[in-house]
This record gives C-alpha cells, sequence and structure tokens, in this order.
C-alpha cells in the first residue's frame, strides 16, 4: 500500500473534469477554485468532443477574469475506452494545468 504525498493529494483536488456543460461553468469552477481553495494550479481534463470546451474555459480564464494566471504545461494523450457493445476505442485527451503567479495570499 502507498501512501500519496501531501503534493499529490492536492493535484487530485485541483483537477476539474471538463464535460458537456458550456465553458462558462468550468470557468467558474477554476475562478473558485482558484479564490476559495488558495490553490496556485488547477488542472483541466477532458476527452473527445469536450477538448474544445476545456480550452474554451482556460482561454476565457485567463484573457478575461485572471490575468495573472498562465498555462503551466499541456499534456495530450489517447485513452482506450470500451464502449456499451464492449468494444474498445481510441479517444483523445488533454490536460491543461493553469498556474496562478501572482497569488496574494
Amino acid at each position: 500500500m502507498t501512501e500519496k504525498t501531501t503534493e499529490e493529494r492536492r493535484t487530485d483536488e485541483n483537477v476539474i473534469y471538463v464535460g458537456k456543460k458550456p465553458p462558462m461553468s468550468y470557468v467558474l469552477a477554476v475562478i473558485t477554485q482558484f479564490n476559495d481553495n488558495g490553490s496556485n494550479g488547477v488542472i483541466l481534463k477532458a476527452r473527445g468532443r469536450a477538448i474544445s470546451t476545456a480550452v474554451d474555459a482556460a482561454e476565457i480564464v485567463r484573457n478575461r477574469f485572471m490575468k495573472d494566471v498562465e498555462v503551466k504545461e499541456i499534456k495530450i494523450g489517447t485513452e482506450s475506452v470500451t464502449n456499451i457493445e464492449g468494444r474498445d476505442s481510441n479517444v483523445s485527451s488533454i490536460e491543461i494545468d493553469l498556474t496562478n503567479n501572482k497569488k496574494t495570499r
């Protein structure tokens, strides 16, 4: 049994999974994560068609609401997903790591 370090636990709490909601829902989630939880980093994760929503949310946060937020890292990949019929299919995925460099706390 391995125990996660504090840094890993903090990262797990700062992950926002992007789905079918409009981008502004995720923008609000990111801003809340930065402000209420005192976090310096938030990760937006998305797969398939939700990738464009994740990119939109990240850009809206950076350009309209929190000018001091920067994209630290972007990871792209492919995940194998089993559908309802039991067949495996490959789905693209993205992780957008946002950091707040001028945190005033």
